[in-house]
């Protein structure tokens, strides 16, 4: 079986890639510089300032742990990736997965909508392919079209895909979701969504900002629409409404 070498004296990103390399269950071997690179070591993982020092005809080399493994990977596949499909399943925890050719390449959780686009950028570097295809579930409306436009820019083609009986009881509820998801056909989109909060939504979003703030604020619906769009945080918006009740108590 081909394996993976990791050869660095990079402590910090020794442990960023065996890390990763242990969560995706890929073999490797850790290796010195000194050491006799074993017959069944396909590709050895370095960075970039280390790479003249490997012994071996096919190096990975980066200074981002990420970025080495999916450089890897494309090394030992000897060809580029057609589609990768990015599964999105959107809500409080964003579920996230990058398949290609029906392997599971990468997955995540996150909470911010905005951070879409830099995750699939981050998760696809180094990689091969010819297109990037994103499946993302038709729930949470108002997270699910932040979304959008964030990853917009970065991918060939969005689409929206049913995600009824995608929600699934297990340790990784998010991240199954968004593995069914990628796996489904949806609609394509032709220009990103606008974004229009739910009076349901402003409401849920006063009812955190109260908890937040241990009972002492409520903020409007105003701030509340501004949270709902991702054009602040709530903490943001709890400070905006303190200096507004400072400013009419000041008149």
């Amino acid at each position: 079986m081909r394996i993976v070498g990791v050869m660095t004296e990079d402590f910090h990103f020794f442990h960023g890639v065996v890390k990763r390399l242990k969560e995706r269950k890929e073999p490797f071997v850790s290796l010195g510089f000194d050491d006799h690179v074993p017959w069944n070591v396909s590709v050895v993982i370095t960075t970039k300032d280390e790479r003249s020092k490997v012994p071996h005809s096919m190096v990975a080399a980066s200074d981002d742990p990420d970025e080495a493994i999916n450089i890897a990977r494309s090394l030992l596949r000897g060809r580029k990736y057609g589609a990768l499909v990015v599964g999105i399943d959107p809500g409080r925890t964003i579920g996230i997965v990058i398949i290609g050719n029906g392997r599971v390449i990468h997955s995540g959780t996150f909470e911010c909508p905005e951070d879409t686009a830099d995750k699939v950028i981050k998760m696809t570097s180094g990689l091969e392919f010819d297109e990037v295809v994103v499946r993302i579930g038709h729930g949470d409306r108002t997270i699910r079209n932040r979304i959008i436009r964030s990853v917009w820019s970065v991918a060939d083609r969005v689409e929206i895909v049913d995600e009824t009986n995608t929600t699934m009881n297990t340790e990784t509820p998010d991240i199954d979701a968004a593995i069914l998801i990628s796996k489904t056909k949806g609609y394509d989109l032709e220009r990103p969504p606008d974004i229009r909060p739910t009076a349901g939504e402003l409401r849920e979003i006063q009812r955190r900002s109260r908890i937040e703030s241990e009972g002492a604020i409520t903020i409007g619906k105003e701030l509340a629409g501004c949270v709902a769009r991702g054009e602040m945080t709530m903490s943001d918006a709890l400070t905006a409404h303190k200096a507004e009740e400072k400013k009419r108590k000041r008149v």
